[in-house]
């Protein structure tokens, strides 16, 4: 599929993330694959699963990005042609999830960057269960656990603002900030407090000699 001419996506994903409806158009069609003039329906990046969801009941089966546009695959059988009015579905329990898991992530990923430095990230993956993060690192990191749990959690209980923001507009560059805390380049969707994430519990994978895994699980939110 050509996006050539195609306008990119508005993306009020990053403007609401809360946002679970939304009216828009078609603006190009090839076969099951679609893009669309604004959306709030989040493709796979920076590990962080796509969303689920529906354009007129018809459910997308995929979402990818392709430079700054993002192409979505409807199952078989739709109507749709470019041009078409539609109504955009998300699923909020899985979004909401995925993002508490990835903020969750965020967390930890920079108190290991502050605990462990010089230490490289060498993969990561937020889905709707956990989120992960894999490291190089030689030694079995359970033994921070402790600490790193106890510093997120700090941070969860404070309730602290998360603001998101871009870092260049032009090019969607987008990061989140926690004041006195860090500020980091990330594109995905963002939790508005911290006290939002809840109760963050870590669990250590060995995936390999000299990588180490963190597996970050949630309490259910009541």
């Amino acid at each position: 599929m050509t996006t050539v001419d195609v306008p990119v996506t508005r993306k009020l994903f990053w403007a609401d993330p809360y946002q679970t409806q939304l009216d828009t158009h078609i603006t190009s069609i090839n076969g099951n694959d679609v893009t669309v003039a604004q959306t709030i329906f989040y493709a796979f990046s920076g590990g962080q699963e796509s969303d689920a969801g529906t354009f007129n009941s018809v459910p997308v089966l995929q979402a990818r990005k392709e430079g700054l546009n993002i192409i979505y695959t409807l199952a078989d059988g739709h109507t749709l042609k470019t041009g078409d009015p539609i109504t955009m579905h998300i699923d909020w329990e899985r979004r909401y999830q995925l993002m508490r898991l990835h903020f969750a992530a965020e967390i930890i990923l920079e108190l290991v960057y502050q605990q462990l430095n010089p230490i490289t990230k060498i993969g990561a993956h937020i889905a709707q269960d956990k989120s992960r993060i894999d490291f190089e690192w030689g030694e079995n990191m359970s033994q921070y656990f402790p600490v790193l749990t106890e510093k997120a959690n700090a941070l969860v209980a404070a309730n602290l603002d998360i603001v998101s923001a871009y870092s260049d507009e032009p090019n969607q560059k987008r990061n989140w900030e926690i004041t006195g805390f860090a500020r980091v380049a990330c594109g995905g969707t963002h939790l508005r407090r911290t006290g939002e994430v809840g109760n963050i519990q870590l669990k250590r994978k060995d995936v390999g000699k000299g990588k180490e895994r963190i597996e970050i699980l949630l309490e259910a939110v009541a």
